[in-house]
């Protein structure tokens, strides 16, 4: 390659790090202290965190939906364990019991991510609910979406389609409960005002984390107001031009991982968190094709859905945010809130877009909470040791997410 060529490779790279992941929200960190340990040093550490950490590394039983163009969405189901005498039959993971149903959980994760960011609230619910991970399209182990490849846009609304294909095909019956961070509570939104029958029928809680129902264009992301304004006039051109030179990009991408991880890491955590956790985050956007970061953009800020909102009112509610995210700020989860005067409302302190794996102890705690009063609603059965959860002076909830 010419020497002209390696130079727009790596501005291509610094670029596609910076607006990348500022737009994606996605997280990462640095393992080692970039200052003092040199380049070839942080990737032997990153390697190492790959090889032996023990996050994003729990697996379910695998399955595929398909979307209404064809993508192939994977999915992962975790059953719940049935007590014996528990007064019901187990059979093929589910619980039958005077045609109850357990809870179903299913989680939808953020854009860039993948269904591993959710692994702490996976290791304390195990066993206890039975709950469905997805990969949205083009992420993770789903497939390309097909329509993108056909040059149609990525759009909310389609997403919240894709949702109810997982449902159709990984839980087609039985009270739900549907979680969603950052783009994932975008789809639960985008699902509610295309499915209201369903969603009155069948949605017994929902769970918000660091998502917003709108106005997304007038984020600062942490920006002077000139530097802000400039990212938002300029990151939809941009991104187009890098996801046309998707391959160039990906080896800029890779030559400036250091800057990628210090740009990211702004934007994903407000303290510090175990590197392992840095690094499952950082693993999960670097996973992301800049091409696919380039098509989902522009639906963020097309994205408005406070009005759907009106159609959860009076279920069991809880929305999380962290008090320091710069991608969706936690004045829009207090947003959604006050459309949902049941809902609640918890901002964290110290905490970033990704407090599900920043402060896993105390989502899991609230989330086990909702899931107490989903089921309470339901009628339908929870074991004690999820209930237990709800304790913030419980140890097992500690050690959850330890």
């Amino acid at each position: 390659m010419s020497e002209s060529g390696r130079t727009v490779g790596r501005t291509a790279g610094v670029l596609g790090a910076a607006i990348g992941v500022v737009a994606a929200g996605a997280a990462a960190g640095v393992a080692i202290e970039r200052m003092t340990v040199g380049r070839g040093m942080r990737r032997k550490a990153r390697l190492a965190l790959d090889a032996a950490g023990p996050y994003g590394t729990l697996r379910g039983t695998p399955g595929t939906a398909y979307a209404e163009d064809g993508t192939e969405l994977y999915y992962e189901v975790e059953e719940a364990d049935v007590p014996a005498g528990a007064g019901g039959e187990r059979r093929r993971g589910a619980w039958f019991k005077r045609g109850a149903g357990p809870l179903t959980v299913v989680f939808c994760h953020g854009y860039c991510l993948s269904q591993d960011s959710w692994h702490f609230q996976r290791a304390a619910l195990r066993g206890g609910v039975r709950a469905v991970y997805w990969d949205q399209r083009s992420h993770g182990r789903s497939g390309r979406g097909r329509d993108q490849l056909d040059g149609e846009p990525a759009s909310i609304d389609q997403l919240g389609r894709d949702l109810k294909a997982v449902i159709d095909a990984a839980a087609p019956e039985g009270p739900l409960v549907l979680a969603g961070h950052s783009m994932g509570g975008m789809t639960v939104m985008a699902f509610a005002a295309q499915y209201p029958r369903l969603l009155a029928e069948r949605v017994a809680g929902v769970f918000f984390a660091g998502t917003s129902a709108g106005k997304l264009a007038a984020v600062t992301l942490g920006l002077p107001a000139v530097g802000a304004k400039a990212f938002r006039v300029l990151a939809p051109g941009v991104l187009r031009a890098m996801g046309a030179q998707a391959a160039l990009v990906e080896k800029g991408r890779r030559a400036t991982a250091d800057l990628f991880a210090g740009v990211v890491k702004r934007y994903s955590f407000a303290s510090e968190v175990d590197p392992a956790v840095a690094r499952l985050a950082e693993r999960m956007i670097e996973a992301t094709p800049i091409d696919v970061v380039a098509e989902f953009y522009p639906a963020f800020t097309q994205h408005e859905k406070a009005d759907s909102l009106a159609a959860l009112d009076g279920l069991p509610a809880l929305v999380m945010a962290g008090d320091k995210d710069l991608l969706t700020p936690s004045e829009h989860s207090v947003a959604i809130a006050e459309r949902l005067p049941g809902a609640e409302l918890v901002v964290v302190p110290d905490a970033g877009h990704l407090v599900m794996l920043e402060y896993p102890q105390v989502v899991n705690a609230r989330l086990a909470a909702l899931l107490a009063r989903a089921a309470d609603r339901a009628r339908a059965p929870l074991p004690e040791a999820v209930r237990a959860l709800a304790d913030p002076d419980d140890p097992a909830e500690q050690a959850a997410g330890a």
